[in-house]
This record gives C-alpha cells, sequence and structure tokens, in this order.
C-alpha cells in the first residue's frame, strides 16, 4: 500500500502542476482547453534542453519558457483578439502535436537519446519518520513544487489583493472593470502564468516520469487536468484533492497490469478516463463556475 500511495504522489504531480496553472487562467475568465498541447511542447522543450545541456535544470527552465510562448499565442488570441477560446485551444493542441513531432523527427530521427532526470530527494531527519518520511519526503523535486504551490495559490487567491483582483475579473469583467481593474492585462498574465505551470508540468514526463520523448506522450493528461480544475470545484485544496485521486486511478492501472490479470491491457489504459468520465458526470452539476468562464470581455 505504501508504494502505490508514493506511486500514487509521483503521477499526480505534473497533473496537479498543470491544473493549478489552469486554475489561475479559469479564476480569471479564460479556458484554455490547449493545455494539452501546452504540456507536450514543455515536455519536448525540457527533454532537448536537458540534452543538449545535460542538466535537468536547465530543461525545466526551458519548459517553461516554452509554455509561456504558447500561452502568449493562445492569449494573443483568445484575450486580445477575442476569437472563440475553444477554437483556440484546439488550434493550440493541434500545433503542438504536429509541431512536437516534427521537431522531434528533425532533431532525433528515430534514435532519441535518453535525458538526465530529475532525481528523487529526500528532506534530512524528515525522509526517516515512518510512514510519512518515505512518502511524503522521499520525493522528487516535482511532487514538493507541487504541493507548496497548492498552498502558496490557495492562500493567493483567498488573501491577497492580486488574487481578489484575479477572481473579480473572472465573476464579472464589467464590474471589474468599472473598479478600475484592467481585465485584459490580468487576463492576459494568468494565461502567461497558467501555461509557464502547465510546461513545467510537461517536462515533468520526460525528466521525472522517463527519460525520453516521445509524440503525443501527454496522452490525454491536459484535458484530465481540466476536469481536476472542475472537480475540485475551481479552488486549490479541491483541485489537490482531485489530482490525488487521478494519481492513485493510474498507481492502481499500473498495478493491476504488473499483476499479469487475463484481462486485455488496453482496458487497463482506459481506467483513468473512465474514472475522469465518471468523475465529471457526478461532479459537474454541483460545481459553480466563475461567472465570466469563457466569455470574451470587451468595454
Amino acid at each position: 500500500m505504501e508504494a502505490l500511495l508514493e506511486a500514487a504522489l509521483r503521477l499526480a504531480a505534473p497533473l496537479l502542476i498543470a491544473a493549478l496553472g489552469e486554475l489561475l487562467v479559469e479564476r480569471s475568465g479564460v479556458i484554455n482547453i490547449g493545455i494539452e498541447g501546452v504540456m507536450l511542447t514543455g515536455a519536448l522543450a525540457g527533454f532537448a534542453a536537458a540534452v543538449a545541456t545535460g542538466s535537468p535544470l536547465a530543461g525545466v527552465a526551458a519548459a517553461g519558457l516554452a509554455g509561456l510562448a504558447a500561452g502568449a499565442l493562445f492569449a494573443l488570441f483568445a484575450v486580445v483578439r477575442r476569437v472563440d477560446q475553444i477554437v483556440v485551444g484546439m488550434a493550440v493542441n493541434l500545433l503542438a502535436l504536429g509541431g512536437t513531432g516534427l521537431a522531434s523527427r528533425a532533431l532525433y530521427g528515430g534514435l532519441a537519446p535518453a535525458a538526465p532526470t530529475v532525481r528523487p530527494l529526500a528532506l534530512p531527519g524528515l525522509s526517516e519518520l515512518p510512514l510519512a518520511g518515505p512518502l511524503l519526503f522521499t520525493q522528487t523535486p516535482f511532487v514538493y513544487a507541487a504541493l507548496l504551490l497548492t498552498l502558496g495559490l490557495g492562500l493567493g487567491l483567498a488573501r491577497t489583493r492580486a488574487g481578489l483582483r484575479l477572481r473579480a475579473v473572472g465573476e464579472s469583467a464589467r464590474v471589474a472593470d468599472a473598479e478600475g481593474i484592467p481585465v485584459a492585462a490580468t487576463r492576459f498574465a494568468a494565461c502567461l502564468a497558467g501555461s509557464g505551470l502547465a510546461g513545467i508540468a510537461g517536462s515533468a514526463l520526460t525528466l521525472d516520469q522517463s527519460d525520453v520523448f516521445s509524440e503525443g506522450m501527454t496522452a490525454g493528461r491536459g484535458f484530465i487536468a481540466l476536469a481536476v480544475v472542475i472537480f475540485g470545484r475551481w479552488s486549490a485544496p479541491g483541485v489537490l484533492g482531485a489530482a490525488l485521486f487521478f494519481g492513485l486511478a493510474t498507481a492502481l492501472q499500473f498495478r493491476l497490469q504488473a499483476r499479469g490479470s487475463a484481462v486485455p491491457y488496453p482496458v487497463f489504459l482506459m481506467f483513468p478516463y473512465l474514472v475522469t468520465l465518471a468523475v465529471l458526470a457526478l461532479a459537474a452539476g454541483r460545481a459553480r463556475a466563475p461567472a465570466d468562464l469563457g466569455r470574451a470581455w470587451r468595454r
């Protein structure tokens, strides 16, 4: 059980980081379904930079910058030009899927090298605690960053002036504008921050959970991150709980496959996505989204 929970936490980290980024975006009134493509872009950028420099830290930084660039492209059309946000998000997904595949083949052909990976970091003293030590304090930096980010974002949205202004824009852009809050600038900044986090989440796939890049390796994780935000009811603690739930579902899928069941393995691969659909069906009706979510704003 301890190994299952440790794996669930590690698998949940990319989902949690990406979902927290999407939480920022949606709290500002914008929905970015292009998070799947942003994660894929970050995965390739992080892998390529880590291979070129030999440094996983450089890979994470490159992934964050790639996410920022993708977020700027999305915000340019969705926020500044006021194009339909769903259409722009799907365009980002398709562009990332084709672009990363083409770039990967151009750079490495069919023989991509292994990238240096981020190693688990045991916190002195805390890692020796029974039960909680191996589970919480012998993890990769991605896990620590995800947990700290949850705490900081939760407090920031609830307790800071910037967080309250962001939430005001998402609830009623017209009223926020009347109060002097720059709606477009706030939404643009939220898209940049959220996409940067999604890019870093993508790098966790190539620098933590594996050491190679493959085309389409996000495999729907961006869409699950969208579901995590809904399931978490647009709050940081809720997003944490939802991400851990989906991480546990994924870890359980791997555990069931390893036991050599007679059930075909594609059924196990479907398991996290079936859970996603079931959770959305149960939670979506009771969740309250920001009132101006998905609505283009113009003065």
